[in-house]
């Protein structure tokens, strides 16, 4: 568990009956694409604008591609690890199969955030297996009662020096796109990617997702 409370003087979060709004962010997807760095993000966000804020990360394989997963929980001072089948506000999938797992934690009327990229396994580049279309995935989102959200890999900018980060791309589009945007800032986001290595292509990678276009498949 990665837990984090209001350390810095109060800031500007969203109220709701005179407590702070709770939201629950559910993501999945496997090694090597940086997952755990949207958490952690978000979470110092949420810390600088005086929510409390719990991450708890979990990686089902230490290798590259294996399974990798967070829950991130804002606006409890005191909170379980497990966000409940059906309870998350958002869910941000980084891998179209392994997004199947995370349907069912999705709450009806909730968004599901899925970015096209697919790591095809062993069995299924062998042809001993088969992997779900992206149209599959967001079928299931939308038999759940949730709102689904494509966004192509193809769409991740480069620079001279290649790629710019996909997971800030992503993170990028989730704060610009869904309702994440309404409890944090994109002014909080970048001030935090100020302080981390690389600043200039994590920004750069933010800002165009944040104007990302969603395709609806």
């Amino acid at each position: 568990m990665w837990a984090l409370r209001p350390g810095l003087p109060a800031g500007r979060y969203p109220m709701e009956s005179g407590r702070v709004r709770v939201y629950d962010v559910y993501l999945i997807g496997v090694g090597g694409q940086g997952l755990l760095t949207i958490g952690e993000v978000l979470a110092e966000a949420a810390v600088r604008l005086g929510m409390p804020a719990h991450l708890y990360p979990y990686k089902g394989m230490a290798q590259r591609g294996g399974l990798v997963r967070a829950q991130l929980r804002l606006g409890r001072e005191t909170v379980g690890p497990s966000i409940p089948p059906r309870g998350a506000d958002l869910v941000v999938a980084m891998e179209v199969s392994e997004a199947l797992r995370a349907v069912r934690f999705l709450k009806p009327g909730g968004e599901f955030l899925l970015y096209g990229e697919r790591w095809l396994p062993t069995a299924v580049m062998l042809g001993k297996a088969s992997y779900p279309a992206p149209e599959t995935v967001l079928d299931a989102i939308r038999a759940a009662g949730g709102r689904p959200l494509y966004l192509p890999p193809d769409g991740c900018p480069a620079d001279e020096r290649g790629p710019l980060p996909a997971n800030i791309y992503v993170l990028g589009a989730a704060m610009g796109q869904t309702s994440l945007g309404e409890h944090l800032s994109p002014e909080t986001v970048e001030a935090v990617l100020q302080t981390w290595r690389a600043a200039e292509r994590n920004l750069a990678a933010f800002r165009a997702g944040l104007k990302a276009v969603m395709n609806p498949l």
